[in-house]
């Protein structure tokens, strides 16, 4: 069977306009998702503006409305869909590493529809079940906010286990989710100290407990022992580097521009690092699972804005104009 309904279709430009758009029945290993919300991303900006020949969004938590032959998850299951259509067989995949899949067979969102449509179809082993007490649209936290945060303060504690102070550069929704999940590993009494050029941003991030300093005067943070980067900008990077504490740690966790270095002065006098961080292993769900069952309202608090699909177009208006947290878009699950 295959179902036909009304998706988004972004053709370009900040144009998004609705159509048809077709839906099989899953096969073999597959789920069939009604989807129930999906949260906006930094990321989407390249589709929004320059098209998409899939439905985007990357972000989706849903019911399974059909499961496929051989599978495990019974219809009827909530849950939220990690980014990677991950193998399961490669080297990464064996390690635990799904987020470095070699072999991957889809970005969902990217490569194959995502959940800005209705439905979505996807494999039962990146569709993760979570329990009844989770709002749906919260459970969209899961992924980049709680996710993409909690495996870069992973890969800091590779260097530092002894973290007293912690500098993000760049307030956005990640910067938003690093300040949340710093706070819940390292406890209120380690100084969050966060960066952006937008005020609103600011004030947000202050409303989690982190501590707001100026882009260009990021000085004010002192010498952190750890700083994250989210913003992607060569200069964030540069100023995280000159201000990190001996033997910290720098966190790349935003795509986009690069960073110069002087290896003698920035890596080996000081003993620093710079790491990057990609997404987050489908394995941390769990654990992050239980963090948003014990800390619900403090961090769906990070989406400050909820939209019916038929509105996205102003979703993304207002979440591009840097005056938000998260924006989700949510929808009634279809049948």
């Amino acid at each position: 069977m295959t179902r036909t309904a009304l998706a988004p279709v972004f053709t370009g430009g900040g144009r998004i306009d609705f159509a048809d758009h077709s839906y099989p029945d899953p096969g073999p290993g597959q789920l069939l998702l009604a989807v129930q919300a999906n949260a906006l991303c930094g990321t989407d900006r390249d589709q929004y503006f320059g098209g998409s020949g899939v439905v985007p969004g990357h972000e989706a938590a849903g019911t399974v409305l059909v499961a496929g032959e051989g599978t495990r998850v019974p219809a009827g299951t909530r849950g939220a869909v990690f980014l990677m259509d991950y193998c399961g067989e490669c080297r990464s995949c064996l390690l635990g590493a799904t987020n470095q899949c070699l072999a991957k067979r889809a970005d969902m969102g990217f490569t194959h529809d995502g959940g800005y449509g209705p439905f979505e179809l996807v494999h039962e082993t990146n569709f993760f079940p979570i329990s009844d007490d989770i709002e749906i649209g919260t459970a969209t936290m899961l992924l980049d906010v709680m996710g993409t945060s909690s495996h870069a303060l992973g890969r800091a504690a590779l260097i530092r286990p002894d973290i007293e102070s912690v500098y993000i550069a760049g307030a956005g929704p990640i910067g938003i989710g690093l300040a949340v999940m710093s706070r819940l590993r390292y406890g209120a009494d380690v100084p969050v100290y966060i960066s952006d050029i937008a005020r609103w941003r600011l004030d947000f991030a202050e409303s989690f407990g982190a501590i707001p300093v100026l882009a260009d005067d990021v000085g004010a943070a002192g010498s952190p022992d750890i700083a994250f980067d989210s913003s992607g900008k060569k200069v964030a990077r540069r100023a995280a580097l000159d201000i990190l504490g001996r033997r910290g740690a720098l966190i790349c966790v935003g795509h986009g521009e690069t960073v110069t270095i002087d290896v003698s002065r920035d890596l080996i006098a000081p003993e620093h690092a710079i790491l990057g961080s990609e997404y987050f292993r489908y394995d941390e769900m769990a654990g992050n699972l239980v963090l948003l069952q014990a800390n619900q309202e403090l961090i769906g608090r990070v989406i400050s804005h909820r939209f019916p699909v038929a509105d996205i177009g102003e979703a993304f208006r207002l979440f591009l104009s840097g005056e938000t947290g998260k924006v989700v878009v949510t929808q009634d699950a279809a049948s």
